[in-house]
Protein backbone atom coordinates (compact mmCIF):
# COMPACT_ATOMS: atom_id res chain seq x y z
CA UNK A 1 0.00 0.00 0.00
CA UNK A 2 1.80 3.52 -0.74
CA UNK A 3 0.41 7.35 0.80
CA UNK A 4 -1.41 8.81 -1.91
CA UNK A 5 0.43 11.71 -3.78
CA UNK A 6 -2.16 13.88 -2.78
CA UNK A 7 -1.90 13.83 1.07
CA UNK A 8 2.20 13.19 1.18
CA UNK A 9 2.83 17.11 0.96
CA UNK A 10 0.40 17.92 3.73
CA UNK A 11 3.09 17.95 6.35
CA UNK A 12 5.52 19.98 4.56
CA UNK A 13 2.01 22.35 3.47
CA UNK A 14 1.21 22.63 7.14
CA UNK A 15 4.85 23.38 9.05
CA UNK A 16 5.74 25.79 6.21
CA UNK A 17 2.47 27.83 7.40
CA UNK A 18 4.33 28.07 10.73
CA UNK A 19 5.56 31.34 11.76
CA UNK A 20 9.21 30.41 12.66
CA UNK A 21 10.33 33.57 13.54
CA UNK A 22 11.40 33.44 17.21
CA UNK A 23 9.03 36.54 18.10
CA UNK A 24 6.33 34.62 16.19
CA UNK A 25 6.69 31.40 17.77
CA UNK A 26 3.65 28.99 16.98
CA UNK A 27 1.07 29.27 19.68
CA UNK A 28 -0.30 25.91 20.93
CA UNK A 29 -2.29 24.87 24.31
CA UNK A 30 0.94 23.38 25.79
CA UNK A 31 3.61 25.91 26.79
CA UNK A 32 6.24 23.16 26.20
CA UNK A 33 5.12 23.27 22.75
CA UNK A 34 5.58 27.11 22.59
CA UNK A 35 9.02 26.87 21.84
CA UNK A 36 8.58 24.00 19.07
CA UNK A 37 7.89 25.57 15.76
CA UNK A 38 8.09 22.01 14.28
CA UNK A 39 5.21 20.65 16.53
CA UNK A 40 6.90 17.24 16.63
CA UNK A 41 7.21 15.05 20.20
CA UNK A 42 9.08 16.39 23.04
CA UNK A 43 8.66 13.15 25.32
CA UNK A 44 11.66 11.11 24.89
CA UNK A 45 9.16 8.16 24.56
CA UNK A 46 7.12 9.90 22.32
CA UNK A 47 9.83 10.52 19.83
CA UNK A 48 10.91 6.62 20.00
CA UNK A 49 7.41 5.61 18.92
CA UNK A 50 6.95 8.46 16.52
CA UNK A 51 10.30 7.67 14.70
CA UNK A 52 9.08 3.90 15.04
CA UNK A 53 5.74 4.86 13.36
CA UNK A 54 7.57 6.54 10.25
CA UNK A 55 9.75 2.96 9.53
CA UNK A 56 6.50 1.23 9.55
CA UNK A 57 4.87 4.05 7.51
CA UNK A 58 8.28 3.29 5.27
CA UNK A 59 7.61 -0.20 5.08
CA UNK A 60 3.53 0.50 4.17
CA UNK A 61 3.02 -1.09 7.18
CA UNK A 62 0.25 2.22 7.43
CA UNK A 63 -2.21 0.53 9.50
CA UNK A 64 0.20 -0.10 12.43
CA UNK A 65 1.59 3.46 11.50
CA UNK A 66 -1.71 5.02 12.60
CA UNK A 67 -1.66 2.93 15.52
CA UNK A 68 2.11 4.51 16.28
CA UNK A 69 1.08 8.11 15.68
CA UNK A 70 -1.75 8.11 17.87
CA UNK A 71 0.28 6.26 20.61
CA UNK A 72 2.96 8.92 20.02
CA UNK A 73 0.35 11.72 20.28
CA UNK A 74 -0.83 10.30 23.41
CA UNK A 75 2.47 9.88 25.19
CA UNK A 76 3.13 13.50 24.29
CA UNK A 77 -0.05 14.82 25.93
CA UNK A 78 -1.79 15.03 22.88
CA UNK A 79 -0.45 17.89 22.36
CA UNK A 80 1.90 16.82 19.40
CA UNK A 81 0.44 18.29 16.10
CA UNK A 82 3.14 16.12 13.73
CA UNK A 83 1.85 13.33 15.35
CA UNK A 84 -1.40 13.98 14.43
CA UNK A 85 -1.04 14.79 11.16
CA UNK A 86 0.82 11.91 10.22
CA UNK A 87 -2.43 9.75 11.62
CA UNK A 88 -4.10 12.04 9.62
CA UNK A 89 -2.25 11.15 6.17
CA UNK A 90 -2.27 7.50 7.49
CA UNK A 91 -5.98 7.45 7.95
CA UNK A 92 -6.65 8.96 4.83
CA UNK A 93 -4.74 6.18 2.90
CA UNK A 94 -6.40 3.55 4.76
CA UNK A 95 -10.14 5.09 4.31
CA UNK A 96 -10.77 5.77 8.11
CA UNK A 97 -12.27 8.84 7.87
CA UNK A 98 -13.81 8.81 11.41
CA UNK A 99 -9.98 8.46 12.94
CA UNK A 100 -8.70 11.08 10.00
CA UNK A 101 -11.60 13.62 11.18
CA UNK A 102 -10.69 12.89 14.85
CA UNK A 103 -6.65 13.87 14.39
CA UNK A 104 -7.75 17.05 12.42
CA UNK A 105 -10.23 17.91 15.68
CA UNK A 106 -6.93 17.29 17.47
CA UNK A 107 -4.96 19.77 15.72
CA UNK A 108 -7.62 22.05 15.88
CA UNK A 109 -7.20 21.82 19.75
CA UNK A 110 -3.55 22.39 19.52
CA UNK A 111 -2.74 25.89 17.56
CA UNK A 112 -3.92 28.63 17.83
CA UNK A 113 -2.36 30.43 14.67
CA UNK A 114 -5.22 31.50 12.15
CA UNK A 115 -2.56 29.67 9.30
CA UNK A 116 -2.34 26.34 11.03
CA UNK A 117 -6.08 26.36 11.63
CA UNK A 118 -7.20 27.11 8.60
CA UNK A 119 -5.02 24.17 7.51
CA UNK A 120 -6.29 22.21 9.70
CA UNK A 121 -10.26 22.98 8.83
CA UNK A 122 -9.57 22.53 5.77
CA UNK A 123 -7.92 18.60 6.58
CA UNK A 124 -11.44 17.99 8.02
CA UNK A 125 -13.33 18.97 5.44
CA UNK A 126 -11.28 16.69 3.04
CA UNK A 127 -12.08 13.79 5.28
CA UNK A 128 -15.18 14.58 4.81
CA UNK A 129 -15.48 15.29 1.01
CA UNK A 130 -13.42 12.11 0.58
CA UNK A 131 -16.27 9.83 2.53
CA UNK A 132 -19.15 11.82 0.96
CA UNK A 133 -17.88 10.59 -2.25
CA UNK A 134 -17.23 7.10 -0.94
CA UNK A 135 -20.70 6.97 0.28
CA UNK A 136 -22.59 9.65 -2.18
CA UNK A 137 -24.12 11.07 0.95
CA UNK A 138 -25.11 14.81 1.05
CA UNK A 139 -24.23 14.53 4.87
CA UNK A 140 -20.66 14.46 4.29
CA UNK A 141 -20.48 17.28 1.78
CA UNK A 142 -22.73 19.38 3.96
CA UNK A 143 -19.96 18.66 6.47
CA UNK A 144 -16.77 19.30 4.36
CA UNK A 145 -18.76 22.86 2.96
CA UNK A 146 -19.07 23.81 6.59
CA UNK A 147 -15.23 23.19 7.23
CA UNK A 148 -13.97 24.50 4.15
CA UNK A 149 -15.91 27.99 5.35
CA UNK A 150 -14.55 27.76 8.08
CA UNK A 151 -10.98 27.51 6.95
CA UNK A 152 -12.02 30.53 4.23
CA UNK A 153 -12.99 32.80 7.32
CA UNK A 154 -9.23 32.20 8.49
CA UNK A 155 -7.87 32.60 5.26
CA UNK A 156 -9.97 33.45 2.53
CA UNK A 157 -7.89 33.38 -0.40
CA UNK A 158 -6.76 29.89 0.32
CA UNK A 159 -7.17 28.05 -3.46
CA UNK A 160 -6.90 24.53 -2.05
CA UNK A 161 -9.39 25.49 -0.03
CA UNK A 162 -11.98 27.29 -2.32
CA UNK A 163 -11.20 24.51 -4.92
CA UNK A 164 -11.86 21.92 -2.59
CA UNK A 165 -15.49 23.56 -1.21
CA UNK A 166 -15.81 24.08 -5.25
CA UNK A 167 -16.44 20.14 -5.29
CA UNK A 168 -18.66 19.67 -2.30
CA UNK A 169 -20.88 22.27 -3.53
CA UNK A 170 -20.98 20.48 -6.55
CA UNK A 171 -21.78 17.24 -5.64
CA UNK A 172 -24.35 19.33 -3.50
CA UNK A 173 -26.10 20.14 -7.32
CA UNK A 174 -25.25 23.69 -6.19
CA UNK A 175 -23.86 24.54 -9.23
CA UNK A 176 -23.92 28.37 -9.73
CA UNK A 177 -22.17 28.28 -5.98
CA UNK A 178 -19.82 25.55 -7.34
CA UNK A 179 -18.98 27.87 -10.33
CA UNK A 180 -18.43 30.62 -8.25
CA UNK A 181 -16.14 29.09 -6.06
CA UNK A 182 -14.12 27.19 -9.38
CA UNK A 183 -14.18 31.34 -10.76
CA UNK A 184 -12.46 32.49 -7.28
CA UNK A 185 -9.61 29.76 -7.57
CA UNK A 186 -8.71 30.77 -10.78
CA UNK A 187 -8.24 34.10 -10.37
CA UNK A 188 -6.16 33.09 -6.99
CA UNK A 189 -4.23 30.21 -8.86
CA UNK A 190 -3.08 31.40 -12.05
CA UNK A 191 -2.63 29.59 -15.23
CA UNK A 192 0.59 27.95 -13.90
CA UNK A 193 -1.42 25.47 -11.38
CA UNK A 194 -1.24 22.26 -12.01
CA UNK A 195 -5.56 22.18 -11.62
CA UNK A 196 -5.81 25.30 -13.65
CA UNK A 197 -7.36 24.04 -17.17
CA UNK A 198 -9.71 21.53 -15.28
CA UNK A 199 -11.01 23.96 -13.34
CA UNK A 200 -11.48 26.11 -15.92
CA UNK A 201 -13.56 23.09 -17.60
CA UNK A 202 -15.55 23.15 -14.31
CA UNK A 203 -16.73 26.55 -14.43
CA UNK A 204 -17.79 25.51 -18.04
CA UNK A 205 -19.33 22.01 -17.06
CA UNK A 206 -19.82 21.75 -12.88
CA UNK A 207 -21.08 17.96 -13.23
CA UNK A 208 -17.93 17.05 -14.61
CA UNK A 209 -16.84 18.20 -10.74
CA UNK A 210 -18.87 15.33 -9.28
CA UNK A 211 -17.56 12.64 -11.85
CA UNK A 212 -14.98 10.21 -11.30
CA UNK A 213 -12.45 12.07 -13.09
CA UNK A 214 -9.11 11.06 -12.97
CA UNK A 215 -6.46 12.09 -10.96
CA UNK A 216 -4.71 15.14 -12.91
CA UNK A 217 -0.63 15.13 -13.34
CA UNK A 218 2.47 16.52 -14.94
CA UNK A 219 5.34 14.44 -16.30
CA UNK A 220 8.13 14.69 -18.81
CA UNK A 221 8.54 11.63 -20.88
CA UNK A 222 10.98 10.27 -22.43
CA UNK A 223 11.44 12.35 -25.68
CA UNK A 224 11.54 15.82 -23.65
CA UNK A 225 7.71 16.84 -22.90
CA UNK A 226 6.18 18.06 -20.49
CA UNK A 227 2.13 17.30 -20.07
CA UNK A 228 -0.69 17.10 -18.14
CA UNK A 229 -3.38 14.90 -18.07
CA UNK A 230 -5.35 18.02 -19.20
CA UNK A 231 -3.38 18.75 -22.10
CA UNK A 232 -4.51 16.10 -23.46
CA UNK A 233 -8.31 17.32 -23.03
CA UNK A 234 -10.69 16.05 -25.89
CA UNK A 235 -8.62 12.83 -26.39
CA UNK A 236 -9.30 8.99 -25.20
CA UNK A 237 -6.31 8.39 -22.68
CA UNK A 238 -5.14 4.75 -21.99
CA UNK A 239 -2.37 4.52 -19.21
CA UNK A 240 -0.11 1.11 -19.08
CA UNK A 241 1.94 0.92 -16.03
CA UNK A 242 4.80 -1.94 -16.89
CA UNK A 243 7.82 -2.79 -16.00
CA UNK A 244 10.94 -4.72 -17.86
CA UNK A 245 11.03 -7.16 -15.57
CA UNK A 246 7.35 -8.08 -15.29
CA UNK A 247 7.17 -11.14 -17.59
CA UNK A 248 3.26 -10.51 -17.99
CA UNK A 249 4.13 -7.01 -18.91
CA UNK A 250 5.94 -7.94 -21.89
CA UNK A 251 3.63 -10.69 -22.53
CA UNK A 252 1.20 -7.77 -23.11
CA UNK A 253 3.69 -5.40 -25.48
CA UNK A 254 2.58 -6.53 -28.57
CA UNK A 255 -1.34 -5.92 -27.42
CA UNK A 256 -0.22 -2.35 -26.68
CA UNK A 257 1.37 -1.92 -29.76
CA UNK A 258 -1.11 -3.13 -31.58
CA UNK A 259 -3.71 -0.69 -30.06
CA UNK A 260 -1.05 2.54 -30.62
CA UNK A 261 -0.91 1.27 -34.11
CA UNK A 262 -4.93 0.88 -34.77
CA UNK A 263 -6.15 3.93 -33.51
CA UNK A 264 -3.01 5.76 -34.90
CA UNK A 265 -4.45 9.66 -36.18
CA UNK A 266 -7.41 9.73 -34.22
CA UNK A 267 -7.95 11.12 -31.19
CA UNK A 268 -6.31 8.91 -28.73
CA UNK A 269 -3.15 8.69 -26.42
CA UNK A 270 -1.18 5.92 -24.85
CA UNK A 271 1.20 6.57 -22.10
CA UNK A 272 3.52 3.60 -20.97
CA UNK A 273 4.24 4.54 -17.18
CA UNK A 274 7.25 2.00 -16.04
CA UNK A 275 7.98 0.97 -12.79
CA UNK A 276 11.59 0.42 -13.37
CA UNK A 277 14.38 1.86 -11.41
CA UNK A 278 17.13 1.33 -13.72
CA UNK A 279 16.83 3.99 -16.29
CA UNK A 280 19.49 3.03 -18.59
CA UNK A 281 17.16 -0.72 -18.81
CA UNK A 282 14.57 0.84 -19.21
CA UNK A 283 15.60 3.36 -22.13
CA UNK A 284 17.53 0.37 -23.61
CA UNK A 285 13.99 -1.46 -23.62
CA UNK A 286 11.88 0.59 -25.26
CA UNK A 287 13.93 1.68 -28.17
CA UNK A 288 14.88 -2.12 -28.77
CA UNK A 289 11.06 -2.69 -28.43
CA UNK A 290 10.23 0.50 -30.82
CA UNK A 291 7.37 1.91 -28.12
CA UNK A 292 7.55 5.28 -30.23
CA UNK A 293 4.50 6.16 -27.98
CA UNK A 294 4.25 8.57 -24.82
CA UNK A 295 6.89 7.13 -22.58
CA UNK A 296 7.36 7.84 -19.29
CA UNK A 297 9.48 6.25 -16.41
CA UNK A 298 7.98 6.17 -12.72
CA UNK A 299 10.27 4.34 -10.69
CA UNK A 300 8.15 1.89 -8.85
CA UNK A 301 4.81 1.30 -6.99
CA UNK A 302 5.72 4.13 -4.95
CA UNK A 303 6.11 6.51 -7.85
CA UNK A 304 3.90 9.51 -7.89
CA UNK A 305 2.13 8.11 -10.89
CA UNK A 306 1.20 4.75 -9.81
CA UNK A 307 0.55 6.02 -6.20
CA UNK A 308 -2.02 8.76 -7.87
CA UNK A 309 -3.60 6.05 -9.73
CA UNK A 310 -2.95 3.54 -6.35
CA UNK A 311 -1.17 0.86 -8.26
CA UNK A 312 -0.79 -2.53 -6.51
CA UNK A 313 0.03 -4.89 -9.34
CA UNK A 314 1.12 -4.38 -12.90
CA UNK A 315 0.40 -4.77 -15.80
CA UNK A 316 -2.24 -2.72 -15.20
CA UNK A 317 -4.08 -0.49 -17.44
CA UNK A 318 -6.53 2.66 -16.83
CA UNK A 319 -8.92 4.18 -19.49
CA UNK A 320 -10.34 7.83 -19.45
CA UNK A 321 -12.11 9.35 -21.38
CA UNK A 322 -12.33 12.27 -23.48
CA UNK A 323 -13.66 14.64 -20.76
CA UNK A 324 -11.07 13.26 -18.47
CA UNK A 325 -13.56 10.73 -16.56
CA UNK A 326 -11.83 7.57 -15.81
CA UNK A 327 -13.72 4.68 -17.30
CA UNK A 328 -12.05 1.72 -15.93
CA UNK A 329 -8.84 -0.64 -15.09
CA UNK A 330 -8.24 -3.20 -17.08
CA UNK A 331 -6.27 -5.94 -16.76
CA UNK A 332 -5.30 -8.47 -19.07
CA UNK A 333 -9.10 -7.17 -20.65
CA UNK A 334 -9.32 -9.23 -23.76
CA UNK A 335 -11.89 -6.66 -24.73
CA UNK A 336 -10.53 -3.35 -23.94
CA UNK A 337 -10.32 -2.67 -28.05
CA UNK A 338 -13.76 -2.49 -28.17
CA UNK A 339 -14.55 -0.13 -25.18
CA UNK A 340 -11.83 2.09 -26.57
CA UNK A 341 -13.24 2.12 -30.23
CA UNK A 342 -16.52 3.48 -28.62
CA UNK A 343 -14.75 5.64 -26.42
CA UNK A 344 -12.48 7.53 -29.58
CA UNK A 345 -15.51 7.35 -31.49
CA UNK A 346 -17.05 9.31 -28.98
CA UNK A 347 -14.30 11.74 -29.00
CA UNK A 348 -14.25 12.14 -32.72
CA UNK A 349 -18.15 13.05 -32.87
CA UNK A 350 -17.73 15.42 -29.98
CA UNK A 351 -17.50 19.37 -30.43
CA UNK A 352 -14.00 20.40 -31.38
CA UNK A 353 -12.00 21.67 -28.11
CA UNK A 354 -8.98 23.19 -27.36
CA UNK A 355 -6.38 21.46 -25.74
CA UNK A 356 -3.59 22.92 -24.44
CA UNK A 357 -0.06 21.79 -26.05
CA UNK A 358 2.31 19.49 -23.71
CA UNK A 359 4.39 22.02 -22.32
CA UNK A 360 7.63 22.63 -22.61
CA UNK A 361 8.83 24.21 -19.32
CA UNK A 362 8.53 22.44 -16.19
CA UNK A 363 6.76 24.07 -12.73
CA UNK A 364 9.37 22.74 -9.63
CA UNK A 365 6.16 23.14 -7.13
CA UNK A 366 3.84 20.30 -9.63
CA UNK A 367 5.67 18.65 -12.15
CA UNK A 368 6.68 14.99 -11.74
CA UNK A 369 9.94 14.56 -12.08
CA UNK A 370 11.72 10.87 -12.64
CA UNK A 371 13.30 9.00 -9.73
Amino acid sequence: MRRLAGWTACVGAFLALVPFSPAQAPVVTSPAKAANPNYGPTDPQAKKTFDDAKKLLKDDRVIFALDGFRKADKQDGGHCVLCELEAWEAAMELGNFKAAREQAAAMLDNVTVPSLKAQAQYLLGKAWLEEGVKDKHDKQFEAADAAFQAALQLRPNYPDCIYMDGTALAYLKRDDDAVAHFKSFLKLAGPNDLNYERVQRFVERPELARARVAPNFRLTTLDGKTLTLESLAGKVVLIDFWATWCGPCREALPHIQKIAQRFDGQPFVVLSVSLDSDDAKWKDFVQKNQMTWLQYRDGYFDGKIATLFSVRAIPATFTIDSDGVLEDQHVGDADIEGKLKKLIARAAEAPTRTSTPALQTRDSVTTVAGP
